[in-house]
């Protein structure tokens, strides 16, 4: 095709992701060794000889990954077959100390599953091909720069081993945007099932399938035939690690491959790797076939079969569900009833809050007041969830009128967090206690007789002249009087 005929196409971008997800185990998946890194960690400790491959070393698989490779089904409402069987797939690759790799091939624990995103405020649902159980392999630190620049490469094996499960979508997609929003939504499920943690390193590893196809080609329900796929030229683009990662990668990827057209230039089947610090998708190698990984039964390993107790293994209520819920029998809005359930230990916090409360009093303080001062110190919810009875306090005491909104939102909230302190002592401590009536009448009458040019002001009209009597009266109260009985105080006295 002439690079003139090229430029009276449109095309469809089509991206297929293949995630794969450390499980959240105390031991690897075919031994004992533990997953878990220690400080200051030396490499290549937390090994063993079936995890290194030493010859004679005989694998045992996991119980834990199995079950939360069936809990990943059920929520990705997959068909979970009787039997499933581990394969090897041979390759060479430092990292592998095996040269192989214990997966599952032709008969994976789940099948023909999905998952719905919205994007835009257009939902669609993905496809989910299939997600397998397989032993990750080690870790190789590039010394000196970075995958093509550096001047050495170190192997550290204490990764290998650890259990996954990769989930492979259908080429699904149709924009960058919508992997993001899928890997997002992906990520809440999976931390809702307590089976994935995103904050260890090198937890969530994203490869992705990209081509272009012409826009003529694509039916009108969006759905493209396995012929005009086949014939698309697919490039794999590996190492992406996060949601933003993903976005930034296969936008810069489509920018790529549509400009090679343009050229008139054919897209090359091939490998990729996204080198985050450049912004860029650099070569790596031809893109493997299935045929190349030479796929072979293990027979160190029987068949898995899970029909007997997949069943007995529950799933706690999902997100989406979650949302829902929290819409309708808490009466709370969108924005709150996402923010609320933005994870699971928020959402059963903020519960916890509503059982004591109102609805909509526990939403202020959980999705507004507490998240909010959260954030501003780049911490989470798990990092106060242990205070949860000292928080629902502090409520109590606004609750009952014991210390204005303002003094709890703003002083006493904040040391909470900053110091460690209870409500009750920062409350005593700062004298934030609520006024009685004769106490704020006091301070009403004194910001009259202090500022004369200001109550002079009001009866002119003069509305601000009001606003700054309050502050006054709220100054020399220390935040404990009420800003409306002040107004309505003052208003009263002004009138006389």
């Amino acid at each position: 095709m002439t690079a003139k005929a090229v430029e009276t196409h449109e095309y469809e971008v089509v991206i297929g992701l293949e995630v794969h997800v450390q499980l959240e185990t105390s031991t690897k998946i075919f031994c004992g060794c533990s997953t878990t890194a220690g400080e200051d960690e030396a490499p290549n400790t937390r090994t063993c000889p079936v995890c290194l491959g030493l010859p004679g070393a005989l694998p045992v698989l996991n119980e834990g990954a199995v079950e939360a490779a069936v809990k990943i089904g059920k929520a990705l409402d997959a068909a979970i077959p009787e039997r499933t069987t581990f394969h090897r797939k041979n390759y060479y690759y430092p990292d592998l100390p095996k040269n192989f790799q214990l997966t599952q091939y032709d008969a994976p624990i789940c099948q023909q599953g999905s998952l719905e995103i919205s994007v835009e405020d257009q939902t669609r649902k993905i496809g989910i091909t299939r997600a397998h159980l397989e032993e990750d392999p080690g870790s190789l630190q590039h010394k000196g720069g970075n995958i093509d620049t550096a001047e050495a490469t170190l192997i550290n094996y204490n990764r290998a081993g650890t259990p996954l499960v990769e989930i492979v979508t259908e080429p699904d997609f149709r924009s960058p945007a919508e992997t993001r929003a899928f890997l997002a939504k992906l990520e809440d499920v999976l931390e809702y099932l307590g089976v994935f943690d995103a904050t260890r390193d090198g937890s969530l590893r994203v490869d992705a399938n990209i081509s272009l196809v012409e826009s003529d080609e694509v039916e009108d329900d969006g759905s493209i035939s396995e012929a005009v796929l086949a014939d698309a030229n697919r490039t794999e683009v590996k190492n992406i690690s996060s949601h933003k990662g993903a976005e930034k990668a296969l936008a810069y990827e489509v920018t790529r491959q549509k400009n090679a057209v343009r050229r008139g230039r054919e897209i090359e089947t091939e490998t990729r790797h996204w080198d985050e610090s450049r912004g860029i998708t650099v070569s790596m190698r031809s893109k493997e076939s299935e045929a190349d990984y030479r796929y072979f039964r293990e027979a160190d390993l029987p068949p898995l079969e899970v029909s007997h107790w997949k069943d007995e293994i529950p799933i706690p209520e999902l997100p989406d569900a979650r949302r829902e819920r929290f819409k309708t029998a808490f009466g709370l809005d969108a924005e709150s009833a996402s923010k609320l359930t933005s994870t699971k230990e928020v959402a059963d916090f903020f519960e916890a809050v509503a059982e004591r409360f109102d609805a909509e009093l526990a939403a202020t303080w959980v999705a507004d007041n507490l998240l909010g001062e959260l954030n501003y110190r780049d911490m989470e919810i798990t990092d106060v969830e242990s205070r949860l009875e000292e928080f629902q306090r502090l409520i109590g005491l606004v609750d009952s009128d014991e210390v204005t909104v303002k003094n709890a939102e703003e002083v006493v909230l904040r040391e909470m967090l900053d110091s460690g302190d209870d409500p009750e002592t920062i409350i005593d401590r700062e004298g934030l206690g609520k006024a009685d009536d004769g106490e704020i009448e006091g301070f009403v009458l004194e910001a009259i007789e202090e500022n004369p040019e200001a109550v002079e002001d009001y009866h002119n009209g003069e509305g601000g002249a009001l606003n700054f009597l309050v502050g006054q009266v709220m100054q020399k109260s220390k935040g404990s009087a009420d800003p409306g009985s002040v107004n309505e105080l003052l208003r009263t006295e002004l009138a006389e």
